[in-house]
């Protein structure tokens, strides 16, 4: 039997619209309207996974996806002394530190997780995940970790995959066979 995990990135927040590196900000409200009407066009699931982060956790509820479990591998980044702050910010006090971190899928320098322990963490899910459908909503990092594990993707190409708010990405397979279905935004976009 065949694997399905449908992975939905969390709503807008003030974070994802400042480029602020995720601190445990909400979901704005015209992005849990969006969820809400969003609500009875996901397919049903037999496990719903979620991402312990409060956006996840209010997008699902959004959803309608009560009595998701959180998922402590489908975390987000540990971007260490970077949490909270713009890219701004990160450039301005170490204007040497966003570059490597950009290209180098094994750096670490800000003190948190690298792009390949990521990759790593969510390869390790994806292979364990059960058969039959999962929805999760989950980090846009944990998508792009996803999609790079599912596919054999260099850990380079992680930075090159765009994550909208609210939309969903399919996977289909078992571990070390995946397929992805290129898909849209749950409702209309997000201005």
């Amino acid at each position: 039997m065949t694997s399905r995990v449908l992975l939905v990135s969390p709503a807008m927040t003030p974070a994802l619209r400042r480029a602020r590196f995720y601190d445990g900000d909400s979901i704005e409200d015209p992005g849990a309207a969006r969820a809400r009407a969003a609500a009875g066009s996901l397919p049903a699931p037999a496990r719903v996974a979620v991402s312990p982060s409060t956006r996840c956790r209010e997008t699902a509820r959004a959803l309608g996806l009560d009595g998701g479990v959180e998922a402590p591998a489908l975390r987000g980044v540990d971007v260490g002394r970077w949490r909270g702050r713009t890219l701004d910010e990160v450039t301005a006090a170490e204007p040497e530190a966003l570059g490597p971190w950009l290209t180098d899928p094994a750096w670490a320098g800000h003190g948190g997780e690298s792009v390949h322990a990521v990759c790593a963490r969510v390869g390790a899910w994806l292979d364990g995940a059960a058969q039959g459908r999962t929805v999760a909503v989950v980090e846009p990092e944990i998508v792009r970790a996803a999609v790079v594990q599912a596919l054999g993707l260099p850990a380079g190409a992680f930075w090159r995959l765009d994550v909208v708010p609210l939309t969903a990405t399919e996977l289909s397979g078992r571990a070390g066979r995946w397929n992805l279905r290129v898909g849209g935004p749950l409702a209309a976009p997000e201005e």
